[in-house]
């Protein structure tokens, strides 16, 4: 418990650090925010391990996916943050991830699954979880860019937009993570048709179904950027509906298995 707490006061205090900045001339203080960011991942990454990590199986929980999920999103955008613009992203990313380890923490749950029995699973998993990391990253890139063009819309000055990176910037470092997600997506989905014995029985109908839908859109977006030059609002939405769609492919039915039906 203590160490979970510890966890989430990190982050949090990682989160803060930014945020203040981000009102400040000089921008954040990044160095300090950066090794408490550290610190707080090691930490989540123990705390992974420890509650994920079963004899026998894995505790693949809602709210243990959904750590691992954040850890993964924190871990790839702190080290982005050294390349590309991202440091108005971080306070959100860090504040989830603070909250799903508290949530996690004073709402355990259990569901174990074997996959030592099965290992190609773990293939299909893996796929899974970098899709889904990359594509909520590119979800987020999507509220960055609205926000920036509501701001030069706006004509207002602001501390803020000394923060903000520039338009072209965050409209390339999209289509990017939107391109490796789909192919991760694509991954993902073959995988599971060729280990997973029937992707449309019963109980994995309508993950599939959603994972189809949000594959669909998220081709269309890179098939009319490269095409029809898309791009602006159009992509901004397609983005948002896709992510939606994804994230009620991947926790939708087991949000209502586990935590409203349990």
């Amino acid at each position: 418990m203590l160490l979970d707490l510890l966890c989430c006061s990190l982050y949090a205090l990682a989160a803060g650090i930014i945020v203040a900045g981000l009102f400040e001339h000089q921008g954040p203080r990044k160095k300090p925010a950066l090794f408490i960011a550290i610190t707080a991942l090691i930490l989540h990454a123990f705390i992974l391990a420890d509650g994920m990590l079963m004899v026998p199986g894995q505790n693949m929980s809602i709210l243990n996916v959904a750590s691992l999920v954040g850890w993964l999103i924190s871990a790839t955008m702190l080290l982005a943050s050294f390349k590309l613009p991202n440091t108005i992203l971080l306070p959100v990313v860090y504040g989830f991830t603070a909250l799903v380890v508290l949530l996690n923490q004073l709402l355990p749950d259990l569901h174990i699954m074997h996959y030592g029995i099965k290992p190609t699973l773990l293939i299909h998993i893996g796929f899974a979880l970098l899709a889904y990391a990359c594509l909520s990253i590119a979800f987020l890139y999507a509220l960055q860019l609205a926000y920036i063009n509501l701001r030069l819309k706006e004509k207002k000055a602001s501390l803020l937009h000394s923060s903000l990176p520039p338009l072209m910037a965050v409209e390339t470092i999209l289509f990017k993570l939107l391109l490796v997600g789909t192919v991760l997506l694509t991954l993902s989905l073959l995988s599971g048709f060729m280990f997973i014995d029937n992707m449309f029985a019963k109980e994995q109908a309508h993950k599939t179904v959603l994972a189809l839908m949000a594959w669909v859109v998220y081709g269309m977006i890179l098939f009319g950027h490269a095409k029809f030059g898309w791009r602006g609002k159009s992509v901004i939405t397609a983005t948002i509906i896709g992510s939606i769609l994804l994230t009620l492919s991947y926790f939708g039915s087991r949000f209502v298995r586990e935590v409203i039906l349990s």
